[in-house]
């Protein structure tokens, strides 16, 4: 039987879709390497979703595998962001997991019906609300204009972007993250690695052919949810074949442009996109799976409530 600590390890690993504990203690690694702040704030908010899920008695099974933690370890991630740390940040990234945990519930059985996921939408939810409305956070400066050519990155650069589009899944921009979070992704399967690995790598070839700064791009703020669909699309929700990976690749593709357009959206008054690209791009790419010929036999592994029986997480 699980326990309460895998439950909540289980909780960080399921942001980048895995429900391995080890791919959790990993990430925690990777977090604490990073500050040690994001560490502590990130299984704070995944014990108190984790916590508030169970008291309120969501399914046993779901708590097992972390599904009802990941959105509060986001969530209280995005806080510290925002706020840096203080005790009055940890009541408020508490109180952020419990609504996570109810939010979750009912994003799982208005989606459920539909046979779409939740993913990430309780905290798109949740933190969107509270970082617009928190006085902190200056408005976000808009970004250059997209130049009429290609985007040319040095060595440098080009690196950063690559370990900053899988950092910044949570929220972490410091290249020696990366590998540790590859790490964890390695230690849930081969499969999952190569996804981030791939998506990251599209998202950068994406980005610079759309002419997107180079400041931007090796800051990873454009790869990030594309790292994330690669996950969705190309290693849990559908199965492995060529249509499916080119599928993947296309999904990931769009989700470039996406994040620039949300980004454009709400950085202005101070906002973030957050992970609504991945979640909308997973959504749309999931949801038109059926009707495609060449996706038929993905469609039986999609999602038809929150989370498919296995192998995906949610």
């Amino acid at each position: 039987m699980p326990t309460a600590g895998h439950s909540v390890l289980r909780g960080i690993a399921q942001v980048a879709l895995s429900a391995s504990p080890w791919s959790g203690l990993l990430f925690t690694a990777g977090l604490f390497a990073a500050n040690w702040r994001f560490g502590l704030f990130a299984l704070l908010g995944a014990a108190a979703s984790t916590a508030a899920a169970a008291v309120l008695g969501a399914d046993r099974g779901g708590l097992a595998q972390g599904l009802e933690g990941y959105c509060g370890c986001l969530t209280a991630l995005a806080l510290v962001v925002r706020l840096g740390a203080s005790w009055r940040t940890a009541l408020l990234a508490t109180v952020a997991g419990v609504l996570c945990a109810v939010v979750a519930a009912a994003c799982a059985r208005l989606l459920g019906r539909i046979g779409l996921p939740s993913l990430t939408a309780p905290f798109c939810l949740v933190a969107g609300v509270l970082t617009t409305v928190l006085p902190a956070g200056a408005p976000v400066p808009a970004a250059p204009a997209p130049r009429t050519g290609f985007t040319g990155l040095t060595v440098g650069e080009l690196a950063d972007a690559f370990c900053d589009n899988i950092g910044q899944v949570f929220f972490l921009d410091t290249w020696y993250a990366a590998p540790i979070l590859l790490a964890g992704l390695l230690a849930a399967s081969r499969k999952a690695a190569a996804a981030a690995v791939c998506g990251s790598a599209v998202a950068i070839l994406t980005a610079c052919a759309l002419g997107l700064p180079a400041e931007r791009i090796s800051e990873g703020r454009y790869g990030y949810n594309a790292v994330l669909v690669a996950l969705a699309l190309g290693a849990t929700f559908l199965p492995v074949t060529a249509w499916t990976v080119g599928y993947a690749v296309l999904a990931v593709v769009f989700s470039v442009p996406l994040t620039v357009a949300w980004s454009a959206s709400v950085e202005p008054s101070g906002g973030s996109a957050l992970t609504w690209p991945f979640v909308v791009t997973t959504w749309v790419f999931l949801a038109a799976a059926p009707a495609l010929n060449r996706m038929t036999g993905a469609a039986a592994h999609t999602a038809p409530c929150p989370t498919p029986a296995k192998p995906p997480p949610r």
